[in-house]
């Protein structure tokens, strides 16, 4: 069974948690022997833009932590 989402989903409804998920599902499909190759070249494919969204979202979580001032109090800009 493949795991395929709508591609025209937003990054802001993405959790990291929802992706590490799919991401530890796509690979148990890849791992295992019953995927043609076109299908696992699927497989793969939307590994690498569940990976895009992870490493998107760790990287908006980073930018605000920088914008956190010395009392924790966060500054949207």
């Amino acid at each position: 069974m493949l795991v395929m989402e709508k591609k025209g989903q937003e990054n802001k409804d993405f959790s990291l948690e929802e992706g590490f998920q799919t991401l530890d599902e796509l690979m148990g499909q890849l791992e295992g022997k019953e995927l043609a190759l076109e299908e696992a070249f699927t497989v793969y494919a939307r590994g690498m833009e569940v990976l895009k969204q992870c490493n998107d979202a760790i990287d908006r979580v980073e930018k605000k932590m920088l914008v956190l001032n010395e009392q924790g109090e966060y500054h949207d800009f």
